[in-house]
């Protein structure tokens, strides 16, 4: 037990709440301690009965089941996983602008979710932050399935085809993907690649324990890892956070 509490622990903050919550709500939803059909997001009764906790409990919320488990474990490796990298590498010392990459990434979900009459939204946020993972990671080769390898900015549409082959949908996956897309465009492209103004910057009220060193550890900067193992140091990949003035004349 002890081995796995510091693994818990090993985990950075915020994908170890995130990571945590989508354990324990199930986990509720599972025991019968809360019926599932309080768990989920409906339109209805959030817009007219003012069930507010609707769109919280629908991120974390996720139908364990015979027919469904593989597809939720699945997924939660894949939290674990890209949130960490993410949290570690590009976001590493400002947990600020990465809980405001989560929160836009979420609000963006939930108005779909409202919109499309969509019940459960884990998976649109998980996929959503794997995407942004792949695209500031897009030359990085990675490792699939069966042994397949390719470069890191096709594996969330390899995702959404696994997931659509085990689970029968891919609405989730293409809206976490677009919703992650819009993230990384507004963020990242539109004004260091095309050279237009910030859409997004984290709220001053965001700051919690964010390092005054303006600089990123931005995981997109030349040179690139050509492989999953390999490894740069931060000094090869530090870059200014958008919004320093800073152009990328290269491209991402």
């Amino acid at each position: 037990m002890s081995d796995i509490g510091d693994w818990f622990r090993s985990i950075p903050a915020i994908t170890r709440y995130w990571f945590a919550a989508t354990v324990a709500v199930p986990l509720v939803g599972k025991l019968g301690l809360i019926s599932p059909t309080y768990l989920i997001l409906s339109p209805e009764a959030f817009l007219y009965r003012f069930q507010i906790w609707r769109p919280i409990t629908a991120t974390f919320y996720f139908p364990v089941g015979p027919g469904t488990g593989f597809l939720y474990l699945v997924n939660l490796y894949f939290l674990y996983q890209y949130s960490t990298r993410l949290e570690t590498g590009a976001f590493d010392g400002r947990p600020a602008d990465y809980l405001f990459m989560l929160l836009f990434n979420w609000i963006c979900i939930v108005i779909t979710g409202l919109a499309m009459d969509m019940q459960l939204l884990m998976i649109p946020l998980i996929m959503s932050v794997l995407y942004v993972w792949a695209q500031l990671n897009r030359d990085m080769i990675v490792s699939f399935w069966f042994g397949t390898r390719f470069k890191a900015c096709y594996l969330p549409w390899v995702i959404l085809g696994f997931n659509y082959i085990i689970g029968g949908s891919v609405i989730n996956e293409l809206i976490g993907n677009l919703v992650g897309h819009l993230y990384f465009f507004l963020m990242f492209r539109y004004p260091m690649d095309l050279g237009g103004r910030n859409f997004l910057s984290t709220p001053q009220f965001f700051s919690l324990k964010d390092s005054p060193n303006p600089r990123l550890a931005f995981p997109v900067s030349l040179p690139r890892p050509q492989h999953e193992g390999q490894t740069l140091s931060k000094e090869d990949c530090l870059l200014p956070w958008p919004g320093s003035g800073w152009k990328n004349p290269q491209g991402l």
